[in-house]
């Protein structure tokens, strides 16, 4: 086997623990080749942790540009529970959806092992001096577009699309105090995750109602064209995990026209089968097998539940537990596919992960 050969895979995550510090970016890596067995990296403690924004990190999620082979780590800059450990929260939901962070948290890496220090991501930022009036901005993920920029772009012609779940006010409504407002997803393009490259695009996801957590992965559809499939937690009127794709190339414009393709996605989970009780999803495909893998976090605490399927158009079904394998209370994150020599690389560096030399 290469060393350039895809083995293994990176699953970044939070804990949410109301007794001490947890929101935090912990790290698992997979038993060997398997996608569904999980052990911790660097004993189980936290690899990475902010000091800036509120100090907390949640709903981490991991992604690589592959012209560069830089690996970026994006996540919420939330924390929940008190400073100083406990249960006693620090604000209410209201407050921190209204008036929260609009910064995301990005780390970079060129080899998984030593990180950047962490830095802020503006998403409100217009680029003008004007700030949209976002309530907070939660749960990012990003997809790698080729092509996003014509040819003969002064920084290339590939960028990622960039999408999150906020609250959108309007430009004079600076108080947040408009109760018809509603969470959306929303998105934005940069190349490197600075400042200086952001740009704000619009609305990627509005039902009229409370949309959040979305996930995406694309394959090659049948007709050899990139089918994008996108995992969103509804949490309107009928709240539930829905499974949605296209085969627009342009996917994250609102003119998209989506296809459901299964709703109520993880309700089994819950003991009352209620779909309200699963969110963060977590989609990524096996590079050894068809198998697609979608992880749904039962809340509030116990944390991952698996499902699978070998034909996303077909939706996915649930997955014995006997066959999964991953620690207590894993929640919202997201998994990254490897190389032979970055999984043996991790591995060897198993303990000192994120603490080498900062750039």
């Amino acid at each position: 086997m290469s060393n350039d050969d895809p083995y293994g895979y990176l699953l970044v995550h939070f804990i949410e623990d109301p007794t001490s510090y947890a929101e935090r970016i912990y790290m698992d890596l997979s038993v060997g080749d398997n996608p569904n067995s999980w052990r911790p990296l660097n004993g189980g403690v936290p690899v990475l942790t902010s000091h800036v924004g509120t100090t907390g990190s949640r709903d981490p999620y991991v992604v690589r540009n592959p012209e560069t082979g830089c690996i970026y780590l994006l996540a919420t800059d939330l924390r929940v529970f008190g400073k100083e450990g406990g249960s006693d929260r620090i604000e209410d939901w209201y407050a921190r959806s209204h008036q929260g962070s609009t910064n995301l948290l990005v780390w970079q890496t060129d080899d998984l092992v030593h990180w950047s220090d962490v830095r802020l991501l503006d998403v409100s930022d217009r680029g003008d001096g004007s700030h949209a009036q976002l309530g907070m901005a939660w749960a990012p993920e990003a997809t790698w577009v080729p092509d996003y920029y014509p040819q003969g772009h002064s920084g290339g012609s590939g960028a990622f699309v960039l999408y999150w779940s906020s609250k959108l006010f309007a430009d004079d409504d600076s108080g947040h105090e408009d109760p018809t407002v509603h969470d959306r997803v929303l998105w934005g393009v940069t190349t490197d995750f600075t400042q200086e490259t952001f740009s704000l695009g619009g609305v990627f996801i509005d039902r009229g109602h409370d949309t959040i957590d979305t996930t995406m992965l694309q394959l090659e559809s049948p007709s050899g064209a990139k089918r994008t499939y996108r995992v969103t937690k509804d949490n309107g009127p009928d709240p539930n995990i829905w499974l949605d794709a296209t085969d627009d190339p342009h996917w994250w414009l609102p003119q998209t026209r989506w296809t459901v393709l299964q709703e109520r996605i993880g309700a089994n989970w819950i003991e009352d089968n209620n779909p309200a009780g699963v969110e963060g999803p977590a989609l990524f495909a096996s590079h050894s097998d068809p198998n697609v893998y979608l992880y749904v976090d039962v809340i509030p605490s116990i944390g991952y539940r698996p499902m699978v399927g070998s034909d996303p158009d077909r939706g996915f079904e649930y997955m014995a537990l006997d066959d999964f394998h991953m620690r207590a209370h894993t929640k919202h994150g997201g998994v990254l596919s490897l190389t032979r020599a970055e999984y043996e690389r991790l591995r060897s560096s198993d303990g000192i992960i994120g603490t080498g030399t900062r750039r």
